[in-house]
């Protein structure tokens, strides 16, 4: 390309007026969306204002550019917000053609205007607030709506909950069959940058409710109980659709440094007809140690009658009437209860020098305990 003055010639006008946008560059580096509509060029930045998205990699809506991101809406000639986001503008700049040769302006005719937008309120730094430990259990089990019945991983995180209010615990359960939420839509895959705190749909859509697991597993717990059936081998659809949406909060960590789950405790608790007790427990430990989650000393309870045990109404029975495993999962409550505590009481020591002198609260202890 060639540049005149303040001009960048960016192509030939026959082939460029092909496509209704596109992405160039003028100056040297600076991004431009370039539109084709109604027989006229027009150009503005190329950068959204939301987080940077390229809006000439986008699409058009009506006199709209779309930004492939996350849908922000700006004029494609004067670079305003759509209606309701007016206050919002992205620069714009001169077009003309000369010879056959489209050329855009260099410098904006217009500035970039960002109005101020309320942060979400999951964007808050996480700050463990007084009191005693706290423990979530998210139930991971499908279920008709309205038609209840016997679940065998649920029946044993009910176990280890109470097992953890008897020892001065507070808790809260999370089924998160009853929550609406979207599914994972693949901003990631967009650009790593594109995969935001909190999760992108969570700040467009008010009516999703991830936001409750959120701000459970962020902002509120110590210690997080995940149970989940076993399904062909796998954790349930319920889990991977859950955990696919809280991969933002791992993207954090690569992306911007920021660590959301210090000092958080996990334990599982893995149930079904089906084996593969190994293998699904290892993608759940897999999954929540990329969080940056510590495990208790053996993090797991689980139970299986095998591959050929297709007789799900004795399953179910195995697990009511077992003592042991309704043991074991108040003894995994237990286990990561007391790991909490040591981590939190760490914390509270460290905190002087590694957080610049704010301090943790230690948990409240029940009476009798160390």
């Amino acid at each position: 390309m060639d540049n005149a003055g303040d001009w960048t010639e960016v192509g030939a006008a026959e082939e460029l007026a092909k496509r209704p946008l596109q992405q160039v560059t003028v100056g040297g580096r600076t991004r431009i969306a370039l539109s084709f509509v109604e027989g006229r060029f027009a150009a503005i930045s190329g950068v959204c204002n939301h987080v940077g998205g390229p809006l000439g990699e986008g699409r058009l809506d009506g006199a709209y550019v779309v930004c492939p991101w996350h849908y922000w809406k700006f004029h494609h000639r004067t670079g305003e917000g759509e209606p309701g986001y007016e206050a919002d503008r992205v620069p714009a700049h001169e077009v003309k053609v000369e010879g056959g040769r489209v050329l855009v302006s260099d410098r904006p005719v217009t500035q970039r205007s960002k109005a101020p937008h309320a942060p979400h309120p999951l964007a808050r730094a996480p700050r463990r607030e007084e009191g005693p430990v706290r423990v979530l259990g998210l139930s991971t089990t499908a279920m008709t709506a309205g038609e209840p019945r016997y679940s065998t991983s649920d029946a044993l995180l009910d176990a280890s909950l109470a097992a953890a209010a008897g020892r001065g615990c507070e808790t809260r359960l999370v089924r998160v069959r009853e929550l609406q939420f979207r599914a994972c839509e693949g901003f990631y895959s967009k650009a790593a940058r594109a995969c935001t705190w909190p999760c992108s749909i969570t700040q467009m859509d008010p009516t999703d409710q991830m936001d409750r697991v959120y701000e459970g597993v962020v902002h509120w717990a110590d210690v997080i109980l995940v149970a989940t059936p076993i399904r062909w081998g796998a954790p349930s659809s319920l889990y991977m659709k859950m955990v696919e949406r809280m991969n933002c909060i791992q993207n954090q960590q690569t992306i911007a440094g920021k660590d959301l789950m210090s000092n958080k405790v996990v334990g599982l608790i893995v149930t079904g007809g089906q084996d593969n007790v190994q293998g699904v427990v290892g993608q759940m430990l897999t999954f929540f140690g990329e969080l940056g989650c510590q495990f208790p000393q053996y993090p797991f309870i689980a139970h299986s009658r095998g591959w050929t045990a297709e007789d799900m109404e004795n399953n179910q029975r195995a697990v009511q009437r077992s003592a042991s495993l309704r043991e074991g999962a108040e003894a995994l409550a237990g286990r990561c209860v007391e790991m909490a505590r040591l981590l939190l009481d760490g914390a509270m020591k460290d905190a002087p020098a590694s957080r610049g002198g704010r301090k943790a609260h230690r948990p409240d202890r029940p009476a009798g305990e160390g």
